[in-house]
């Protein structure tokens, strides 16, 4: 990847859910909802506290994680497209 984020800031690759419900009904693109997982792809060297410290980032890349529904910011790098948005809209890693 030819990019870094800055700061606190993430890049995360969506993951596609299933086009298909658990009866086996194909779900079409427009009533599809967004996709709420994604793959961590790069992370920033922290954010700063106080006292002026850098505070590394509780992600790395190459975790899953769960965010919300309307975060971040939609981007096309190298061709892909993905969300960049801050640590702290990330609500947890998916292990």
């Amino acid at each position: 990847m030819s990019f870094r984020p800055l700061h606190d800031r993430v890049v995360i690759r969506p993951i596609e859910q299933d086009q298909k419900t658990a009866g086996g009904i194909i779900i079409p693109d427009t009533v599809k909802e967004k996709p709420q997982q994604g793959e961590v792809l790069a992370v920033g060297s922290g954010a700063r506290n106080e006292k002026g410290e850098i505070v590394a980032l509780s992600v790395k890349a190459g975790d899953k994680v769960l965010y919300g529904k309307w975060s971040g910011t939609e981007a096309k790098i190298d061709g892909k497209d993905v969300l960049i948005m801050r640590e702290s809209d990330l609500l947890g890693i998916l292990e």
